[in-house]
């Protein structure tokens, strides 16, 4: 490269580094231009541009934020009521419950056990009937698996007790048959007693002793527990139906069920909790990535805004680059100075994006609350969603990965504009100059 003409702090950089002489101009163009109206305007578009883009990561991170936490929020009232892993037997009973647990509870990550009924009915008071499943549980040994003991709204879950057929109710179910604790109801067991006339079912007087709120509405309007020996009896079973265990980390359900599946004796059946929920993870899953989807859009549109900004910036600066290239500055170089623009833009667009979404995520407990005296309105009434606050959960992969896909489609956005400034020819650029 020729240096003939060139400042001698130029031909420094030029000989020492190329890269810094390229931040060096990149950084010039990035600033607000002071003797030109247009180049004023062209840094207002940059600078739109970085907001648009700050908006977009900040409203995506805060997005998946409060995804996550209502995930996690209805994962753990889900899992306050069912137990992380089922074992049961093909047949509908597990005579040997106590062998079986034993040897689940070999497993280090096994925490806890305890036998179950399960099964359907009917349950009547006066003249409302709702469908209910029945849980048949050892009340001393439940609280090793599940939380319904700490979920009692009223009574509690040692009050049932065997032979007295008594029964514990959710609380929208409670409040859709109108009882309350002393209150009688009747149960319809599916399964009845065969007459001439045909099956006639089952039926059973129990007494409700509790009422408890998961906080789920599923179960909270459709589950009701009793003691173990009056299932067993109502469903005319001769041992439970299996045991359900209890493991350190949750998450690790899959996998410790494949484990057990292999140590445990007989030929048993094993259900972690994400496989009984299997629909409503997946659609959770599913809008999440949907939702992913459309906010980065915005973030996308964004940073495609770059490519207008570089290329009005480009046609501004023909005659600086002509110059640039005449004094010897190749072509290449010539492309990373408007890269490096674009791509400072989008970096920075980023990084305040992700530090205005991270503050808003983990302060979203404080500023919904604001919100709602400032506007008088409630974001999530408590009688419809049984939630009063907004839960957020910040995955930092998750803001990993949305501040590396912006800068990547910040940095995509570049490349034309900087190939167009590339091929900029000094003559023509400078016959009217």
């Amino acid at each position: 490269m020729a240096n003939f003409g060139l400042p001698k702090f130029f031909r420094y950089q030029f000989a020492v580094k190329n890269l810094s002489f390229e931040w060096l101009v990149g950084l010039r163009y990035t600033r607000a231009g002071r003797r030109s109206g247009r180049n004023s305007f062209i840094s207002f578009i940059s600078m739109i541009s970085m907001i648009g883009i700050a908006l977009g990561v900040a409203a995506l991170i805060i997005v998946l934020s409060v995804m996550n936490g209502f995930q996690k929020e209805v994962r753990d009232r889900m899992l306050s009521v069912i137990a992380h892993i089922e074992v049961f037997d093909p047949s509908g009973t597990i005579p040997d419950w106590r062998k079986t647990a034993l040897e689940a509870q070999k497993n280090p990550a096994v925490t806890g056990s305890a036998p179950y009924v399960d099964g359907q009915a009917l349950i009547v008071k006066d003249d409302v009937m709702r469908g209910v499943v029945l849980r048949g549980i050892l009340p001393d040994q439940e609280p090793q698996v599940s939380e319904v003991a700490a979920k009692m709204k009223m009574g509690k879950l040692t009050d049932l007790r065997p032979g007295a057929f008594d029964i514990v109710l959710g609380s929208a179910l409670a409040a859709a048959l109108n009882v309350k604790t002393g209150d009688k109801v009747t149960l319809a067991a599916p399964t009845g007693q065969m007459t001439p006339a045909g099956t006639i079912p089952s039926y059973k007087a129990f007494t409700v002793v509790g009422i408890f709120e998961a906080g789920h509405y599923e179960y909270d309007s459709g589950m009701a527990f009793m003691h173990l020996e009056d299932a067993q009896k109502f469903f005319r079973l001769t041992a439970p139906s299996g045991i359900r265990l209890h493991i350190r980390d949750m998450l690790k359900a899959p996998q410790v069920a494949l484990e057990l599946s292999r140590t445990l004796s007989g030929d048993l059946l094993i259900r972690d909790w994400s496989q009984q929920n299997r629909n409503y993870f997946a659609a959770v899953k599913t809008e999440k990535t949907m939702m992913f989807i459309i906010l980065m859009l915005i973030v996308a549109v964004a940073a495609f805004n770059l490519v207008s900004t570089l290329v009005m910036t480009v046609t501004d600066k023909q005659a600086d680059i002509a110059i640039l290239r005449t004094l010897g500055a190749s072509p290449g170089s010539i492309m990373k100075i408007f890269m490096i623009q674009g791509g400072l833009v989008g970096f920075i667009g980023t990084g305040l994006g992700v530090m205005f979404g991270v503050l808003v995520s983990l302060n979203i407990d404080v500023i919904v609350p604001f919100i709602e005296r400032i506007l008088g309105v409630d974001v999530l009434p408590r009688d419809l969603y049984f939630i009063s606050a907004l839960p957020s959960d910040l995955r930092w992969a998750d803001v990993t990965q949305i501040g590396l896909i912006a800068v990547g489609l910040a940095f995509m956005a570049t490349i034309y504009p900087s190939w167009r400034a590339a091929r900029v020819k000094p003559a023509e650029a400078l016959r009217y100059e």
